[in-house]
């Protein structure tokens, strides 16, 4: 009886996730989508690493599974929409701690694998495939970069005084966000240091030599990125500098600012962009390993990406 009543409760547990959006952020079509895309690709490697090592009995025998696949991916998502720590998806789930642990660390990688998705099929996974699709489809895209507030590195650590943000004086790491002229996230990059610039951070990436060796695209920045403009024959548009350093005439001091507001209009679409990936607990403030930071921030993208996409096109469909 103790068996069934658990059993019941699991599935109880995985209707209310896969029903109900606010839990993991996702449609049940989305999820749907994850299960069918990503269980064969679990299984197979699942089967390599066993098959990977001296074993004393066949591949398969002993205990089995008690979290299926489906599970796995549920406490997954549930674990990078609201930062819910292992011990209370471990109590959910009904499986012990170090199950939930694995079972994250397997299929946090394959959500960051997946890329950016723009339309169905097709999936952006580097810069350079971002800067072909805006040359490819005529349209802007618009760069930020944005900090994630992370613990602070043990004393001691030859590299602790990287993670400090120089903006907000506190432990971070940063990354950079692509968006179209819509807001819908096409990369988010691997996460650098908090002390990064954002200008450095993308021409570590490649970004000035995309641009310039690439189609033609505009790229929408704030003030952190002046220099690129130059660097790229002018696809980086910045704000534009304030050309006197004091006793400026009225009428430019009009000017300036009409022009400051109208680039800051059309920027602001990456903010909201940036806002959307904030809505996951795990991006407003990370409480784990710094290690596996780039992996979250780049599955999130992908999932996010995946949810704009299906509601797009559901919202043209109507």
């Amino acid at each position: 009886m103790i068996v069934d009543h658990g059993c019941v409760v699991g599935n109880v547990s995985r209707t209310a996730i896969i029903s109900d959006r606010r839990i993991t952020g996702l449609s049940a079509d989305v999820i749907a989508e994850l299960m069918s895309e990503l269980g064969p690709l679990w299984h197979q490697r699942h089967q390599a690493r066993l098959a990977s090592r001296p074993r004393k009995r066949a591949v398969g025998a002993g205990a089995k599974h008690r979290l299926v696949f489906v599970d796995r991916l549920l406490a997954t998502l549930v674990h990078l929409r609201h930062g819910a720590t292992h011990d209370v998806l471990a109590c959910w789930f009904g499986v012990d701690r170090s199950t939930i642990t694995r079972a994250i660390s397997e299929v946090r990688p394959l959500l960051a694998e997946r890329g950016c998705t723009v339309s169905a099929g097709v999936r952006l996974r580097t810069l350079a495939e971002v800067v072909d699709h805006l040359g490819a489809s005529g349209k802007t895209g618009i760069i930020d970069g944005t900090e994630i507030h992370v613990r602070r590195p043990a004393a001691g650590r030859k590299d602790r005084d990287k993670f400090i943000s120089g903006k907000n004086k506190q432990n971070a790491v940063k990354t950079m966000v692509v968006t179209d002229g819509e807001g819908r996230v096409l990369f988010c990059s691997p996460i650098k240091p908090g002390s990064c610039a954002d200008i450095t951070h993308a021409r570590q990436l490649g970004l000035v030599k995309l641009l310039a060796q690439g189609p033609a695209v505009e790229i929408l920045a704030d003030a952190g990125y002046q220099g690129l403009g130059a660097q790229t024959g002018g696809r980086v548009i910045t704000p534009p500098h304030h050309k006197f350093k004091k006793n400026a005439p009225d009428w430019y001091e009009e000017m300036h600012e009409r022009q400051r507001k109208a680039h800051s209009s059309r920027r602001i679409r990456v903010e909201h962009g940036i806002a959307h990936l904030k809505n996951w607990r795990s991006l407003a403030r990370h409480l784990g390993r710094r290690e596996h930071i780039s992996d979250t921030v780049q599955a999130i993208a992908g999932l996010l990406s995946h949810q704009q996409t299906t509601d797009l096109a559901s919202a043209r469909s109507m």
